[in-house]
């Protein structure tokens, strides 16, 4: 994870702040890798579990919780005429292909270069590769992600470049394809919008072709907007899968999609298990979550984070440091060495990362966590104190290490 100068070891957290066991405060931007929408220990979260563990943990089978829960994912995204409850991203994304597989009867799934679906074999490909390894921009080789992976894992897996409309369109046309599965904004190496009319013309090819499209919303659902990026871009997809922000912090994730892609589960022999899936106490985090998760407080993180977002981007143009800030309110991106916003995984991969850790770094010791990876998560809690404070702390760290010559100039 390259955290920069060294892990840390947290005490508890609240709001907008961590504490760790040497007593220092921090402002976080981390929140948890995504899912503390709402901040840490929000009350509303705390005591609604309080109450579920006091009428059972686990029953191996259905309960009122799980259905309170499923409504309200139906009733805010788009796409969900069903849904399956699972325990991470990584298997519900699982989940999707494998109805993907069913319902077409192919093999082929395509996903994107620099896209991330979870960190089993056959889908950790091309996630992060070094550029020496990726092959051609316009055909990447696949790449594995980690030692140990089988190389027979990628078998059924085809890497394109994202945002490159034509060449999909070109692949798809073949009648091949199961599925093809994306980040419908790539937030997880960046936070990188789809080019005008993409999405619009993915959901067109996938139709006439075929083939299951797939958002994988396991970071966007719920946080770009309450329907997730499929509402805020108006496209819908055929399936999608959440987690993070589902629950503030609990294991809770989704697929949701077309009534007749998800019945395949109940009805078509399709197995999709999980002794966790629809915990009761994850289901009461999930409606308190979702519950807490009004109109009011996503005009406020779209307020705030575009205050933070901006504030940023004027520190790093008046300390004429080479730098863009990308993405959204809600979950945006900093990257230093470019400048001009990335439209892919080989624009993001040209940053300076061994410059943006010292960054962080400089900001852990001014009281402020963020990511090493260049992604800043905002929640409900930091109001404009805590931007303010942020802010404050951006400027001293950016005039520290431009005096020590460690910073990329404009």
């Amino acid at each position: 994870m390259n955290i920069a100068p060294t892990p840390l070891v947290f005490d508890r957290g609240e709001g907008a702040y961590l504490y760790d066991i040497d007593g220092n405060r921090l402002i976080d931007y981390y929140l948890g890798m995504g899912p503390m929408i709402l901040g840490h220990s929000p009350d509303a979260v705390t005591h609604a579990v309080a109450r579920q563990m006091q009428l059972g943990i686990l029953f191996g089978g259905q309960s009122m919780i799980e259905a309170q829960a499923a409504r309200l994912v139906c009733e805010r995204v788009p796409c969900a005429e069903r849904l399956r409850f699972a325990s991470s991203g990584t298997e519900a994304d699982q989940a999707a292909l494998r109805l993907a597989r069913a319902a077409t009867g192919r093999r082929t799934i395509i996903k994107f270069e620099g896209h991330y679906h979870g960190w089993l074999d056959n889908v950790l490909w091309s996630t992060a590769p070094a550029l020496d390894a990726a092959g051609p921009a316009d055909a990447p080789h696949a790449v594995a992600g980690s030692r140990g992976q089988l190389p027979e894992g990628a078998t059924a897996l085809e890497i394109l470049p994202w945002n490159d409309l034509e060449r999909l369109v070109a692949r798809l046309s073949a009648g091949d394809v199961a599925g093809v599965i994306m980040e419908a904004a790539m937030c997880n190496a960046g936070a990188v919008h789809p080019a005008p009319g993409y999405l619009e013309g993915v959901r067109d090819a996938c139709t006439r072709f075929g083939t299951i499209l797939i958002f994988d919303e396991v970071i966007t659902g719920f946080r770009l907007a309450p329907g997730g990026a499929q509402e805020r871009f108006g496209v819908m997809p055929d399936l999608a899968t959440f987690g993070k922000a589902i629950a503030n912090g609990f294991p809770v994730a989704a697929v949701a999609g077309r009534a007749d892609l998800l019945d395949l589960f109940s009805t078509g022999g399709v197995v999709h298990g999980g002794t966790y899936n629809a915990q009761p106490l994850a289901m009461a985090a999930t409606v308190a979550s979702l519950t807490a998760l009004t109109p009011d407080v996503y005009a406020g993180m779209e307020r705030d984070g575009e205050r933070l977002m901006s504030g940023i981007d004027d520190r790093l143009r008046s300390a004429g440091v080479k730098a863009v800030v990308t993405g959204f309110p809600q979950i945006f991106h900093v990257a230093f060495g470019i400048d001009e916003p990335a439209v892919n995984y080989r624009g993001l991969a040209r940053m300076d990362r061994v410059a943006y850790r010292h960054f962080t770094a400089a900001l852990l010791e001014r009281g402020v966590r963020a990511l090493e990876r260049g992604a800043w998560f905002m929640s409900s809690c930091h109001d404009a104190t805590v931007i303010d404070t942020t802010l404050d702390a951006v400027e001293d760290a950016l005039t520290s290490l431009k005096a020590q010559g460690i910073l990329p100039s404009a």
